[in-house]
């Protein structure tokens, strides 16, 4: 009986000493909230981070995927620590004009962006002027993706200006119109989607931007990185990578075919990491920074 009791003790002992010894073990675990939209572009940009956080500065990064505006809200009520997949200046603008003061624009990290409707280069309309002309080619509709995306608002918005009253833009995701354009190529019918540059499609088939006289879409956009307030004093190493996190829409490309190809975002993010030392050194916080 005593040496059941005496086992006892040992036994609840134990346990306390580890309990203590995790604790601060378990407490001094970097982590981290990463919005994401579920755009092709957004998801390799957002895994390749989670990639060098997770594999060269000990965090533990959760994605949260979420829609377009939630991006904007989550990060400035401090739900996540950011994002790195906000199109500016014009598709993302209206969101950002209602959170300026509650998010930081790290500024860029891509440039030579592009977004308008796109068509495969076998159809003979090369404006969006032309389309309402030929919508019953287009089977009365442009395929878009999903209902809170800046480029749905911006072609709502096209629909109006160029008088499309007998098309209709349908929603649903970035999945969807690819597969949509993917069955019409096949059957070398027309069609014409919501589409935005880097994307892995311009890659697999022969499209085009169709033109766009009175300048809806706008001009060049980039990706910006967007951060909560507060991450340079709460987790300045943090802060300081996603400050330096930018690249070239080759290397986005790049991850973007890794990716399909593997049919696994973090697998192919981290592929393409390990492939590329060099310029991931360049995003990573100097030790010798201090935390102001």
């Amino acid at each position: 009986m005593k040496r059941a009791k005496w086992l006892g003790w040992i036994l609840i002992c134990t346990m306390a000493a580890l309990c203590f010894a995790g604790g601060p073990a378990a407490a001094d675990k970097k982590s981290c909230k990463l919005a994401y939209a579920e755009w092709s572009c957004a998801t390799a940009a957002s895994h390749v981070v989670k990639a060098v956080l997770e594999e060269e500065m000990g965090y533990d990064c959760q994605l949260m995927p979420v829609g377009a505006a939630a991006l904007w809200q989550a990060t400035a009520s401090g739900n996540v620590d950011g994002f790195v997949c906000a199109w500016l200046p014009s598709l993302h603008q209206h969101y950002y004009a209602k959170v300026e003061d509650n998010v930081i624009d790290l500024g860029p990290n891509l440039a030579g962006t592009k977004v308008g409707l796109v068509v495969p280069d076998y159809v003979s309309v090369d404006s969006i002027a032309g389309l309402d002309t030929h919508a019953e080619k287009f089977d009365h509709k442009i395929t878009g993706i999903d209902p809170g995306a800046g480029i749905m608002t911006l072609t709502e918005e096209a629909m109006e200006i160029y008088d499309m009253a007998d098309m209709q833009l349908v929603g649903g995701s970035g999945a969807i119109m690819t597969d949509v354009l993917a069955d019409k190529i096949k059957n070398r019918e027309w069609v014409v989607v919501t589409g935005w540059t880097p994307h892995w499609k311009f890659a697999r088939w022969d499209l085009k931007y169709l033109k766009d006289p009175e300048n809806v879409y706008g001009g060049a956009e980039y990706i910006h990185t967007v951060v909560r307030t507060g991450l340079r004093k709460d987790k300045a190493d943090l802060y300081r990578f996603l400050d330096n996190f930018h690249w070239e829409a080759r290397d986005l490309n790049q991850v973007m075919d890794m990716i399909q190809k593997s049919g696994e975002p973090y697998k192919g993010a981290v592929k393409w990491v390990r492939q590329h030392p060099d310029k991931v050194q360049t995003w990573l916080p100097d030790a010798s920074e201090d935390n102001n």
